[in-house]
């Protein structure tokens, strides 16, 4: 397993790696409700509640639930959608293109066939200016996207 991340230009953090599973089965724990409760948050921080609308301006939300009592609501919507190859979503909205309060950030996350069986996943945080990037850093990025990223390959791997 190889991880690579990095702060690139425009505020963007991104995450790259391989990952031991297949595209197909990638995609199911990123679009499926209660795969994604399963991973995407590092333990012992976890997911409840998640509700996914795959479709443009469709809801993508999440409780996350920390191991001393936090809690944290992420609302958002998906901006555009490629089945098995991109989802981009954002916490600038609410559905029905409600504003949302303080935008953090959008996402976008690539699937790739890397061959083999396996899948070029590419995570890219894209923050509003360089205040967000250095909140989202100081959150531990790098360590968090990376843990989520073990907990999907292994689940993913076990589908």
């Amino acid at each position: 397993m190889t991880t690579k991340t990095e702060a690139g230009p425009e505020h963007v953090l991104t995450l790259e790696r391989v990952i031991d599973a297949p595209v197909d089965k990638v995609w199911r724990c990123w679009t499926e409700p209660e795969l994604l409760e399963k991973w995407f948050c590092p333990k012992p921080w976890y997911v409840s509640d998640a509700k996914i609308d795959l479709k443009p301006g469709g809801e993508f939300s999440s409780v996350m639930h920390g191991p001393n009592g936090e809690k944290f609501d992420n609302m958002g919507v998906f901006l555009e959608i490629e089945p098995q190859r991109r989802l981009v979503t954002t916490d600038a909205f609410r559905p029905g293109w409600i504003p949302n309060g303080r935008a953090f950030m959008a996402a976008e996350m690539r699937f790739e066939d890397a061959g083999g069986g396996k899948t070029r996943y590419i995570a890219r945080a894209m923050h509003w200016n360089e205040d967000t990037l250095k909140e989202h850093e100081q959150m531990g990025f790098r360590e968090g996207w990376g843990k989520a990223a073990d907990q999907l390959e292994t689940l993913a791997k076990s589908l």
